[in-house]
């Protein structure tokens, strides 16, 4: 039977060896990413600077055994001190798991000064700690490295890049692009020889670098982040199936045919009531114009008088008009009418003698 003190011991020492095992995991990795693919590593956690801006929001991903996926993970406070387990959602703190990635994100929102400090990624197997990642988190009016956008996407065989910013303070420092899950890094200014041809990374010198990744794969999906000697900022990267991108066109192209099919009967039946309606316009105001000529026509009608003459030496001089009766005309019941123009050349009737036309009653 082990005394406490046996057991004490017995624990501390599994503690001691688990740790020099994920030292010499990490080694080794390193080692191996160096030979195979010229990227360089990081080895250890204490020197990780996580600059964030005052009242600024950072999601941080913490990384953990794919082997033991039911251990307990949780999120470490230096300064409260304090643990905060996975699936915890509180006002300014969001831990949360994603076992089909084999990591838990933890995200910080409305950061202030007072949040400065130490914190890691920690996971408990069997009533022991281990604590997969350190980091410094430094809250600054104005961050010594910051990203143009935390969050990008491309497609299978696509690019993407990324804008990393610094200050001053920081142009000489090494400028990296590295991955979390496996610290291997990319460095501005080794030769396109050592590095992945896929990642390059240029230093315009004036307090930015950019990262370009081309020929993107499924596989690129995940966590990086780019940093300028120990102050890093994280990014993480969405790569979708090129299927995805040309479904999304496909789907655009039938949404632009479907609004055709709608809107072009429709356009036409509009134009086709427009016609409709000029024509009907058009007739009505050319009916309107016949119909104020021939009532004018008509008015002017009513106002024609064919006046019978009496002979120039007839004392009393009177004009008969056509449907009018002569006051001083004796015979009432007769119609008075000029037929047709006296030739020039006709004898003139005798003096005193008047002319009598008699139209006979229809």
């Amino acid at each position: 039977m082990h005394s406490s003190d046996d057991l004490i011991q017995e624990t501390q020492a599994r503690a001691n060896a688990m740790a020099v095992y994920a030292k010499t995991k990490i080694f080794y990795i390193s080692i191996w990413f160096w030979l195979i693919l010229g990227v360089e590593c990081f080895i250890g956690g204490s020197n990780h600077v996580l600059p964030i801006k005052t009242g600024g929001s950072v999601t941080i991903p913490c990384h953990y055994d794919e082997e033991n996926p039911l251990q307990k993970k949780y999120w470490h406070s230096d300064i409260t001190p304090s643990n905060i387990y996975t699936n915890t959602t509180e006002e300014n703190l969001s831990v949360i798991d994603h076992p089909d990635q084999s990591l838990f994100t933890v995200t910080m929102r409305n950061l202030q000064y007072k949040d400065t400090g130490g914190y890691s990624c920690a996971v408990e197997t069997e009533g022991l700690s281990t604590f997969n990642y350190d980091l410094h988190l430094k809250v600054q009016p104005a961050p010594d490295v910051s990203v143009e956008s935390s969050s990008v996407s491309g497609h299978e065989g696509g690019d993407v890049s990324v804008r990393c910013f610094y200050t001053s303070g920081y142009q000489n420092q090494p400028k990296q692009w590295c991955r979390y899950k496996d610290q291997s890094c990319y460095t501005v200014g080794r030769t396109d020889t050592s590095q992945n041809p896929s990642v390059q990374i240029s230093d315009d010198g004036r307090r930015s670098f950019t990262v370009l990744m081309t020929g993107l794969r499924l596989s690129d999906s995940g966590w990086y982040f780019c940093s300028a000697g120990e102050a890093m900022n994280p990014v993480h990267l969405t790569v979708s199936e090129a299927k995805q991108v040309n479904e999304a066109t496909d789907n655009q192209r039938d949404s632009s045919k479907e609004l055709l099919t709608v809107w072009l009967p429709v356009s036409a039946a509009l134009l086709q009531l427009l016609i409709l309606v000029g024509v009907i316009f058009t007739w009505r105001w050319k009916q309107r114009t016949k119909q104020d000529k021939h009532q004018n026509i008509e008015k002017n009608d009513s106002r024609t008088i064919d006046p019978i003459y009496c002979e120039p030496e007839d004392p009393v001089k009177c004009n008969i008009y056509i449907n009018d009766e002569c006051s001083n005309d004796p015979v009432k019941d007769k119609t008075y009418s000029t037929i047709g123009d006296a030739p020039v050349s006709a004898a003139k009737p005798p003096a005193g003698a008047l002319i009598y036309s008699l139209v006979a009653p229809h």
